[in-house]
């Protein structure tokens, strides 16, 4: 089993383990090997997750989702890809998605961040790395939709405004000039940051370390994509980049 899905270990995954914080979500996991289906499903139910499992992408067309906390999808199914799931998937629904990727296919990570997915993960992998990846996500996505305070003033920090753009971190919510603007927990930490520092540019080891909580390494474009991604919704194009500008060799900044 560790052959297929990398080492574990002994002691220090026991040490992982006691420090994995428990939030019990509704996982749906879309993998056609049964085995790995079952891996994951062992390591999620012993940490309180509550599972649903696909092994054809398709049935999950025609399944609700609505309280689906998290996904994790293969990309390399028959019937429908990974890619495309994902795809459809944000068309109704913004809960993290973590993606299962073959090693050294850096397309089809792109593509996949590209298309909304928050996080991936290279095929073959310790399930405990992945269960932490998965737990980052949940935190994060519930940070955002937690109750901070009360009150919408002027003066609140959790009320971010620039020129048409309203961010509430608060109520979760996003608006361009009063428009509903639906973002994925990753990219509305990225513009949260973005926002609470205006003005400032902002480096993309900064970004990936504070959204994603892991040391930044030369050649990760992972920020590169979800910004691309947050600049399209957000209506900023090649001719007038109105919000997210980008400082070459340096990073990101969005202006007063």
């Amino acid at each position: 089993m560790c052959g297929l899905f990398g080492a574990a270990g002994t002691m220090d995954s026991g040490r992982i383990l006691r420090k994995v914080v428990r939030l019990m979500a509704n996982i749906m996991i879309v993998d056609d090997e049964v085995e790995i289906l079952e891996l994951i499903e062992a390591y999620l139910t012993g940490d309180v997750h509550t599972v649903f499992k696909y092994d054809n992408p398709i049935d999950v067309l025609s399944a609700s989702l609505e309280n689906i906390d998290l996904a994790i999808l293969d990309i390399m199914m028959p019937g429908m890809d990974g890619l495309t799931l994902c795809r459809k998937i944000r068309e109704r629904h913004t809960f993290p998605i973590i993606m299962l990727t073959a090693k050294d296919q850096d397309t089809d990570k792109i593509n996949g961040l590209s298309l909304g997915a928050d996080d991936y993960m290279v095929k073959p992998f310790n399930p405990l790395e992945l269960l932490a990846r998965i737990n980052a996500q949940l935190r994060r996505a519930r940070i955002l939709s937690a109750p901070t305070g009360n009150g919408n003033t002027k003066d609140n920090p959790e009320l971010l405004e620039i020129r048409g753009l309203r961010v509430d971190v608060q109520a979760h919510t996003c608006t361009l000039y009063g428009k509903e603007v639906i973002l994925t927990p990753t990219e509305f930490s990225i513009l949260i940051l973005l926002c609470q520092n205006k003005g400032k540019v902002i480096s993309s080891e900064r970004i990936f370390e504070s959204v994603w909580g892991e040391k930044y390494f030369d050649g990760n474009n992972t920020v590169m994509v979800h910004m691309q991604k947050l600049r399209k919704k957000l209506g900023d194009t090649k001719k007038r980049k109105d919000y997210i500008q980008t400082v070459w060799g340096v990073g990101y900044k969005i202006e007063e």
